[in-house]
């Protein structure tokens, strides 16, 4: 029987060094992406089994779960509080990771996943993740996940059920015209807020108008332009709702900018409710997601999947709840 391909033979197909070929493969750094992903195919396709890949069949763990977000901000680091709580009573290490990528670069988590390898953790959760990430030699659960498809474990928040709560409450005050700043349209969560927002208002017969929606990408300058649109525009609406609540908070500073009061003005609603969202003044009425029990579910979903077995509830679904604050109040 022949031996299996060399670390040698994958450099000469892949034409590049052995050492390359070393960094790759063991996650190391120093390797330009494009260079590591061709590395993995050709890994793939010839079959090449490294000490790391054997070290993993043989049953060695780590004790470590990795956690990658594209940048740590408010939702994320208190998803992170959850992660850590729930790990600690396992006896887990966390590895929180954000890769030189960040949001700026749809899939970077496939390559970070490969950077980090079975060496280092025993399993992923990947927060808000920027595409559809494939089948990994470890197992991986999704908080937030991205739109494409359905596959793996999963665990997000009822975000169309919350815009329904939002919007309607906004229309029960007695708005007509509602604004709406969606978030990033590759995930999941954005899709349903926006799906909500609209059910909301054909429920209470109010005609769907475009110009009265912009896409802030859960980004607060990108949601200052929009809501600086929105606001200036002819016949401005007199609520608006946001899909998260950095950005309502954006649009409350613009409205505040331009001389508009909150909420005798413009009402305004987000989601989350991060911490900022009841420090602001006036304070943020928001939908609240239960950010720290994702995190510990996702640990749960996770622990159950590294210890082999099969998640009875691959795709979870929390509630959420309208939380009034100060921001909302009927139209003048």
């Amino acid at each position: 029987m022949s031996a299996g391909p060399t670390i040698r033979d994958i450099a000469a197909a892949a034409g590049v060094s052995v050492a390359t070929v070393s960094k790759a493969v063991n996650g190391r750094y120093g390797v330009a992406p494009d260079t590591a992903d061709r590395v993995m195919r050709i890994v793939e396709e010839l079959g090449y089994e490294s000490s790391l890949a054997a070290r993993r069949m043989g049953g060695i763990r780590t004790g470590v779960i990795g956690v990658l977000v594209a940048e740590f901000e408010p939702f994320s680091a208190e998803i992170l509080k959850g992660i850590s709580a729930e790990a600690h009573g396992r006896h887990l290490d966390i590895l929180a990771y954000s890769g030189a990528y960040g949001s700026a670069s749809s899939g970077w988590e496939s390559r970070s996943l490969r950077r980090l390898g079975s060496n280092l953790i025993d399993g992923a959760i990947l927060v808000t993740p920027t595409a559809h990430v494939p089948s990994s030699e470890i197992p991986i659960v999704a908080i937030d996940p991205h739109a494409g498809p359905a596959e793996g474990a999963t665990i997000e928040s009822d975000s169309f059920g919350g815009a329904v709560t939002a919007t309607r409450y906004l229309v029960e005050l007695g708005h007509r015209r509602i604004g709406f700043v969606a978030g990033r349209p590759d995930l999941r969560s954005s899709r349903a807020r926006d799906a909500g927002y609209r059910r909301a208002l054909s429920d209470a017969g109010i005609p769907f108008r475009p110009q009265l929606t912009r896409t802030g990408f859960y980004d607060q300058e990108a949601a200052r332009r929009m809501a600086h649109e929105l606001l200036t525009s002819f016949d401005r609406p007199t609520a608006v709702f946001a899909a998260n609540d950095l950005s309502a908070i954006a649009i409350g500073e613009v409205a505040s900018e331009l001389g508009l009061s909150v909420p005798r003005d413009l009402s305004i609603v987000g989601f989350d409710d991060v911490p900022e969202a009841s420090r602001w003044s006036p304070a943020l009425t928001t939908v609240r997601q239960p950010m720290r029990r994702l995190g510990e579910e996702a640990v749960q979903m996770l622990a159950t999947l590294m210890s082999g077995e099969e998640l009875q509830e691959p795709h979870r679904l929390l509630p959420t709840r309208l939380v009034t604050r100060h921001t909302t109040a009927p139209p003048q």
